[in-house]
């Protein structure tokens, strides 16, 4: 079978020999911490995602104003909002992500395949607080900068970085770099299958060394929340549920009421 983040390279690649990214905008908003946003909230941390297409379902929904979608994610108490810049399996864009750090008042993380670091430049300039940088890349391809020097770019941008593992191997390396908070898919992004016992398999015989835990992908509703919580996870980051929801402020309203921290 093959590989599907292969695909999603070759065309990030593509995509940045493209010219995609060569952004002119100098951001001048305050940068806000993803990391002290989940510390701080009192109901389970829910970083909503806005993202109009999924490779393993096809389009979620038509956006006509991503600020009104953010909005309603701000309104149902979302801790931080992800945004899809990806174009060409992701239908996302640069312009929404900087359109929607402009109207909110929450973290705003650029979620998309970086593979060079004019990727990282360009978050940094639209907007964006965080970045996500997902491990396997790494391991899988022969960049020419390291993922230390990805994580290191990003923190003298301003930008905290998300990093995304999906193995034991990939999340007990992930906890020794200097990301600031790590992420569990649930979602094999070879095959794009789902299953939520990643993160259990994951947080029941790895050591978090402190880093902030995020389960990604495959979270329908708060069942699958406390289910999460009880295997160890500190955040959850929702997209297809939040999309294909008929009212996405009370989809999140219920996602954020799944606990309320102690």
């Amino acid at each position: 079978m093959a590989d599907f983040l292969d695909t999603l390279i070759i065309d990030a690649f593509e995509t940045v020999r493209s010219g995609y990214y060569n952004v002119e905008t100098e951001n001048t908003l305050a940068r806000l911490s993803l990391k002290e946003a989940i510390a701080r909230c009192r109901y389970a941390p829910i970083i909503a995602e806005i993202k109009p297409a999924s490779p393993s379902i096809g389009r979620l929904r038509h956006i006509s104003s991503p600020v009104e979608v953010a909005k309603a994610m701000e309104a149902g108490g979302a801790t931080g909002i992800s945004v899809l810049t990806e174009p060409k399996h992701f239908d996302g864009s640069l312009p929404m992500l900087a359109h929607v750090k402009k109207h909110v008042s929450l973290p705003v993380i650029m979620k998309d395949i970086i593979v060079d670091p004019i990727q990282i430049e360009a978050a940094a300039g639209i907007g964006a607080d965080a970045i996500l940088l997902i491990y396997r890349v790494f391991e899988k391809t022969s960049l020419e900068h390291s993922l230390e020097d990805f994580i290191q770019l990003a923190h003298s941008c301003g930008l905290e970085v998300l990093l995304e593992t999906h193995t034991r191997e990939e999340f007990a390396a992930a906890v020794r770099t200097e990301a600031d908070l790590v992420g569990i898919n649930n979602r094999n992004l070879r095959t794009l299958k789902v299953n939520l016992n990643t993160t259990r398999a994951i947080l029941s015989s790895q050591d978090c060394c402190g880093k902030v835990v995020v389960s990604e992908s495959g979270i329908r509703t708060a069942e699958d929340i406390r289910l999460l919580r009880s295997y160890g996870a500190e955040a959850f980051l929702v997209g297809s549920a939040i999309m294909a929801a008929e009212n996405i402020e009370e989809k999140v309203k219920e996602l954020v009421a799944a606990y309320e921290k102690g």
